[in-house]
């Protein structure tokens, strides 16, 4: 299962790259690792350095990637993208398909 979800979060965080660059952010780097953990995406716009956190599902049956976004999680986000000295956190929310075609993806900018 682990595996699986590796593969499921690695997809989303691809979707998500051409998704951010087809609106203009250009990707800096992808898994950035730090003390803290793994940054998915870090993007520039403009002048502002992104940090970008990914959340995908396949179907949102039992819950949406935005569920996911505990507190927790955000506090982590946080001291991540402090470690990296991030103007902004954004999150990508990325639902698929049982063929792993998208159902929808939201870009929530400036989480926290």
């Amino acid at each position: 299962m682990k595996q699986f979800n590796l593969t499921t979060g690695r997809l989303g965080e691809n979707i998500a790259k051409d998704f951010l660059e087809k609106k203009g952010y250009n990707i800096v780097e992808q898994n950035y690792k730090t003390k803290y953990g793994e940054i998915d995406i870090i993007a520039k716009k403009g002048r502002e350095l992104i940090v970008v956190e990914v959340r995908t599902k396949i179907g949102d049956l039992y819950g949406t990637p935005e569920d996911s976004l505990t507190k927790q999680k955000l506090r982590k986000i946080w001291l991540n993208a402090r470690a990296r000295g991030a103007d902004r956190i954004d999150a990508v929310c990325v639902v698929l398909k049982m063929d792993n075609s998208v159902e929808r993806i939201n870009h929530y900018e400036n989480i926290i």
